[in-house]
Formats: structure tokens, C-alpha cells, sequence
């Protein structure tokens, strides 16, 4: 399992499974190999609807967004 976090609160938004987390690595640009964070708009969400992500994923991504424009998340392997 994957944690998923709102890195400016360290909030755990849930678990997604490796097949979610490479869907968002493939999906987004990385600045580096080590970058484990995503900025997620409302138009990364309805991208990622259209190209295949799970409803599980964008569930958590719409709920970690709120009425926000954007919000940071993070990965980990490990609970934070």
C-alpha cells in the first residue's frame, strides 16, 4: 500500500494500491527521480477521469481538493 498525504498538512487522505500510484508517476511530471508530490487541480482530476484512473483515486484526489483551486499531495510507502 501507498499513503497519500496533503503536504502542506500532513493529513492522510487513504491508501492507494502500486497500479494507482504508477498511474499518477506516469501521469505527472516529475522535476526529479526522487519527487513523490503532485499538484492536483480540478483539470488533472477529469484528465486523469478520461485516461483510466480508478474511481477509488479519483475519489481521494476530489475529497484532498475540497472547493481548493489546487492542492499539493504526497506519496509514501510508509505512514508519515
Amino acid at each position: 500500500m501507498v499513503y497519500l498525504y496533503n503536504k502542506n498538512t500532513q493529513q492522510l487522505l487513504g491508501e492507494i494500491d502500486d497500479n494507482e500510484l504508477q498511474f499518477l508517476v506516469d501521469q505527472m511530471e516529475e522535476e526529479s527521480t526522487r519527487d513523490q508530490d503532485y499538484s492536483i487541480t480540478k483539470m488533472e482530476i477529469a484528465y486523469f477521469s478520461q485516461n483510466g484512473a480508478s474511481p477509488h483515486l479519483i475519489s481521494l484526489l476530489n475529497e484532498a481538493l475540497g472547493e481548493q483551486q489546487e492542492v499539493i499531495i504526497l506519496w509514501s510507502s510508509s505512514k508519515i
